[in-house]
C-alpha cells in the first residue's frame, strides 16, 4: 500500500504545527500563565519547551520517519518486534482517548462561535454566566455541535496527507496567526491594557517555587502534542530530505508564539475590565465573553466582531489538533487493517463520535459513566495527561537514548550525514538524560508526590 507524504517544506511545518497548535495553546497556557505568575511562568515555559520539548520532537520524528509507518508499527519495527513495541500502541491508545474528550471541548468552541455570530453572547453579564452551565447541562445539543465537529475532521482526514491535512493547514494556520494578530491589537488597544502587558513580560521570580516549575514543565510537554503519536505519524510522512532539528526547532518557536500571542490577547483585555488573570479553565467560556461584554460593550459592532473572531479562532485550533489527533488512528487502522482511507476514517470518525456521545453524557451526571469517581470525560483527560503522555514520553527517550542503534539515530538526524550535526551531542546527552529526569518529575507532580 502506498503511503502519502507531505509535498512541501511549508506543508510539513504548518500541518506540524497545526498539530501542536491548539487548545493547549490558546485555553490552556493563558489560563496556567494566569495562576502562576505571568511572566516567570512563561519565562521557565519557554525553557523547558527548548530543554525538554525539542529532544523528545526529535526523538518521535527519527522514529516516525525511519519505519515510515503508523505509530504502532514504527515502534515495532524500530525495536525488532521487541517489547518496546508497546510503546507505540499506547501512543495510538493515548491519541483515541484524547481524542474522545477533545471532540466534546471542540464541539463547545463551535456553539460559542455560533452563539457569537448570532449575537447571544453580547448580552448581559449576568446572562453570559450561566450561559455555559446552561449549555452544557442540556444533553442533546453539545452533542450536535460535537458531532459537527467530528464530521468536519472526517472530511479532511479523508482526504489524504496532501490533499487533506496539508492542504487545510495551508489555510488554516495562516488564517489562525492572522486572527490572533488581529485580536491582540484590539485587546491591546483597550484603556488599562499595559497593566496585562507587565504582567505577561515583566517576570517575578520570587513566587516560583517547585509546582510554578514543574506546572510549566508540563505545559510544555502538553502544548507540544509530545508522546499522543501525532509527532511520530507525521514525521512518517516527511520526505528524506527534512531536517528534523532545524523543522522542531522552528514548530517549537511558531507554537510558543502562538501561546504567548493568546496570552497577549487574553490578559491586556481581562486588566482592562478588572477581571482576575487566575480565572482558571473557565476564563475560556465563562469569563472571556463578560470581558468583551465590558470592554467593547460600549461598540456593539466591535463586540460582536471580536467575540466572533475570537471563537473562530479557537475553532480553527482545536481542529488543527483534531485532525492530527485523528490521523494518529487512521494511519494505523489503515495499514493495520489494510483498509482504504476512506473505509478507515469513518471507522475512526465513527468511533471517535461515540466516544464524544459517552463522554458529553457524562458531565451531565449520567451514574453509569462514573469511573473512579470521576465523569468519563474527567477520567480519559486524567489518565491521558497525568499517566499515558508522560510515561510515553519516557519510554520514547530511554528508547531512542539507550535502546536504538546509534548510527541509526544519527543517520535520521543528520539525513544519512548530508547535514552538520553540530548539536547532535547535546541533543543525545539531553535525549538520554535531562529528559527523562524531567519527565519523571513532571509525572511525580502530576500525582501529587510533591504536595
Amino acid at each position: 500500500m502506498q503511503r502519502g507524504s507531505f509535498g512541501s517544506r511549508l506543508g510539513v511545518i504548518l500541518a506540524t504545527v497545526g498539530s501542536a497548535v491548539g487548545l493547549g495553546n490558546i485555553w490552556r497556557f493563558p489560563y496556567m500563565a494566569g495562576e502562576n505568575g505571568g511572566a516567570a511562568f512563561i519565562v521557565l515555559y519557554l525553557l523547558c519547551v527548548f530543554i525538554l520539548g525539542l529532544p523528545c520532537m526529535v526523538s518521535e520524528f527519527i522514529i516516525g520517519r525511519e519505519a515510515n509507518a503508523n505509530t504502532a508499527r514504527a515502534y515495532r519495527i524500530c525495536s525488532a518486534g521487541t517489547a518496546w513495541t508497546l510503546i507505540g500502541y499506547m501512543g495510538v491508545v493515548t491519541a483515541f482517548l484524547i481524542s474522545g474528550y477533545y471532540c466534546v471541548v471542540s464541539g463547545w468552541c463551535f456553539e460559542y462561535l455560533w452563539a457569537s455570530a448570532s449575537g447571544v453572547l453580547t448580552d448581559d453579564s449576568t446572562r453570559l454566566a450561566a450561559y455555559f452551565g446552561e449549555f452544557t447541562a442540556k444533553p442533546l445539543r453539545p452533542i450536535i455541535c460535537m458531532m459537527l465537529f467530528v464530521a468536519t475532521t472526517h472530511f479532511v482526514v479523508v482526504h489524504g496527507v496532501r490533499g487533506g491535512i496539508e492542504r487545510a493547514s495551508k489555510l488554516m494556520m495562516p488564517l489562525l496567526f492572522v486572527l490572533l494578530v488581529v485580536l491582540v491589537i484590539a485587546s491591546c488597544m483597550l484603556p488599562g491594557s499595559w497593566r496585562g502587558i507587565e504582567f505577561l513580560f515583566k517576570p517575578d521570580f520570587t513566587a516560583v517555587d517547585h509546582n510554578v516549575l514543574l506546572g510549566a514543565l508540563g505545559q510544555s510537554f502538553y502544548s507540544l502534542s509530545i508522546a499522543m503519536g501525532c509527532l511520530c505519524t507525521y514525521a512518517s510522512y516527511f520526505s528524506r530530505k527534512t531536517k528534523l532539528g532545524s523543522s522542531a526547532v522552528q514548530i517549537g518557536l511558531l507554537d510558543s508564539m502562538v501561546a504567548i500571542l493568546a496570552g497577549l490577547m487574553i490578559f491586556p483585555a481581562a486588566f482592562s475590565v478588572g477581571v482576575s488573570p487566575d480565572s482558571g479553565p473557565s476564563l475560556i467560556f465563562i469569563t472571556l465573553p463578560q470581558v468583551f461584554t465590558q470592554a467593547f460593550g460600549s461598540m456593539p459592532a466591535l463586540e460582536w466582531t471580536v467575540s466572533t473572531m475570537f471563537y473562530a479562532l479557537l475553532s480553527l485550533a482545536a481542529l488543527t489538533s483534531l485532525i492530527s489527533l485523528h490521523e494518529v488512528s487512521t494511519s494505523f487502522v489503515e495499514e493495520e487493517m489494510h483498509l482504504r482511507r476512506r473505509w478507515a476514517a469513518t471507522i475512526v470518525s465513527v468511533a471517535m463520535a461515540m466516544m464524544g456521545v459517552l463522554c458529553s453524557l457524562s458531565l451531565v451526571g449520567y451514574d453509569g459513566l462514573i469511573v473512579a469517581g470521576k465523569s468519563l470525560f474527567d477520567a480519559f483527560d486524567f489518565f491521558t495527561g497525568q499517566v499515558l503522555l508522560p510515561l510515553g514520553g519516557l519510554f520514547t527517550c530511554i528508547f531512542v537514548g539507550w535502546i536504538m542503534p546509534k548510527k541509526v539515530v544519527h543517520a535520521q538526524y543528520s539525513n544519512g550525514g548530508t547535514l552538520r550535526d553540530t548539536f547532535y551531542g547535546a541533543y543525545r546527552f539531553q535525549v538520554r538524560y535531562i529528559c527523562p529526569v524531567c519527565i519523571v518529575l513532571i509525572f511525580l507532580h502530576q500525582m501529587g508526590a510533591f504536595n
